[in-house]
């Protein structure tokens, strides 16, 4: 989220909210819809979505248009509608994106327009803290300062603590199958102003189009919708913690917390339950817990295992047992094959044919984007020897890259090859760009080796 510095007064207006939310648990927030309109939250939402970027949705409409168009006048105009009530959620644009390894199977992304995202943004800047005072501390994702690297290290210090019995769970099409009455019920549960709880509604039972196969616009959802909300759309993260919120209070509700002596680590739609003893029971329990909040386990990918003998994968690290160089096992984790796959698809896509005409510096500086992504987020674990991998694989790749856009002279009859030392240059110039894996700032790395800036590879 941006730094919100720039409007002081809708900083100390979220944190009046978040104070009254949790000095008063029980209390209804009656008066918000006058805020959602006024100008530093528009402009805070506008911000926010700005730097998010994203499609168009069916209005075709983008930021550069506003831009073309004045912010200021967008956003005045926004404003009048909300305040005389003239405001309309738009349909949604939805896309199919390819589930990665696993072909023919999709995941269906909702796309709102700009004017809808900005509305959402806006709400949703109001209704943060208060819903904040009410999470538990075992979720972790869509949270301001928490992050997915912490619902990792929070798995790994109860494995350590000798909660193995794992079962590693997955919510099949989540966001799909949100019942929209019980949602409404945790949203009133805290929210009585009856404006907002009328855009939520709404947005929840949008107009979703979606073009098939013939290029046909097909349209579906509309007032019958009974469940769902859009996976892209800007308050789905925070409607989707609220709901699932029920799970982890009446897992404590009804003591199974105590009971298998367990602890629940969730983000989105993947949780894992981390137990002492019992997990075959502890799987059934969370199996009816589901049932009745109208969701579903996903099968497949639902399993309960034993740590250290079994391995298990959460958030992209493998969970197993390791070897210390004496050969001491011990239970650590890894960054996952999955991730190290993924990661060298994306520099492969970097490096290949059609990248041939962009210059050395623009496709090395690609690259460094995801190596510095990559190894920020999997800087967890045991990688040293995956670190000099992929840093070797994309040593290579840049070498094949550079030797396709400056082709090697053919070979002279009984001399030696022409521009061969200008292109053996060329290869080594692009390869000193590239940023050294192993030299990223890691929790993995010693102390002496964390202290070291990034440097490039010679």
């Amino acid at each position: 989220m941006i730094s919100l510095e720039r409007w002081p007064q809708l900083k100390q207006l979220r944190e009046k909210l978040n104070g009254k939310a949790k000095t008063e648990p029980q209390f209804r927030f009656y008066r918000l819809y006058d805020k959602v309109y006024r100008s530093d939250v528009l402009e805070a939402a506008y911000a926010q979505c700005r730097s998010n970027g994203g499609a168009p949705g069916v209005d075709g409409r983008t930021f550069d248009d506003i831009a073309a168009y004045g912010v200021e006048r967008f956003l005045t105009e926004l404003a009048d509608e909300l305040k005389t009530l003239r405001y309309e959620p738009e349909a949604v644009r939805r896309v199919l994106i390819p589930k990665e390894g696993q072909p023919g199977k999709f995941r269906p992304l909702g796309i709102p327009t700009i004017k809808d995202r900005v509305v959402q943004q806006s709400v949703k800047l109001l209704l943060d803290p208060v819903f904040e005072a009410d999470f538990t501390d075992n979720a972790y994702a869509y949270r301001e300062g928490k992050s997915a690297l912490d619902a990792v290290i929070d798995v790994n210090a109860h494995l350590k603590a000798g909660y193995t019995e794992v079962v590693d769970a997955d919510l099949s099409k989540y966001f799909d199958t949100i019942p929209h009455d019980k949602l409404m019920q945790s949203v009133e549960r805290r929210i009585a102003d009856i404006k907002v709880l009328w855009l939520i509604r709404h947005w929840l039972k949008a107009p979703v189009h979606e073009t098939n196969e013939a290029g046909r616009v097909v349209v579906t959802g509309g007032k019958k919708t009974k469940a769902g909300t859009p996976q892209g759309g800007v308050i789905s993260p925070l409607l989707a913690n609220i709901y699932f919120r029920r799970f982890l209070l009446a897992w404590e509700k009804f003591g199974f917390g105590k009971q298998f002596k367990s602890r629940i680590v969730n983000y989105a739609d993947d949780f894992v339950i981390l137990c002492r003893e019992r997990a075959s029971e502890a799987l059934q329990a969370a199996r009816n817990l589901i049932t009745k909040l109208g969701l579903t386990l996903n099968e497949e990918k639902t399993r309960e295992c034993q740590a250290g003998k079994t391995p298990f994968n959460f958030l992209g690290y493998t969970f197993e047992t390791l070897y210390c160089f004496g050969g001491k096992p011990y239970l650590g984790l890894r960054p996952s094959d999955k991730s190290a796959s993924k990661h060298r698809e994306t520099i492969r896509q970097l490096t290949a044919r059609d990248q041939v005409a962009k210059k050395a510096e623009t496709v090395v500086e690609a690259i460094n984007r995801v190596v510095r992504g990559y190894w920020n987020y999997y800087s967890l674990g045991t990688s040293k020897r995956l670190r000099w991998e992929l840093n070797q694989y994309a040593r290579y790749k840049v070498w094949r890259w550079t030797l396709r856009k400056h082709t090697k002279p053919l070979k002279r009859k009984g001399g030696k090859q022409s521009g061969a030392a200008e292109v053996k240059a060329r290869v080594r110039a692009a390869q000193r760009l590239l940023i050294n894996g192993m030299n990223i700032p890691s929790k993995s790395l010693s102390r002496k080796d964390r202290r070291k800036p990034c440097e490039v590879v010679l």
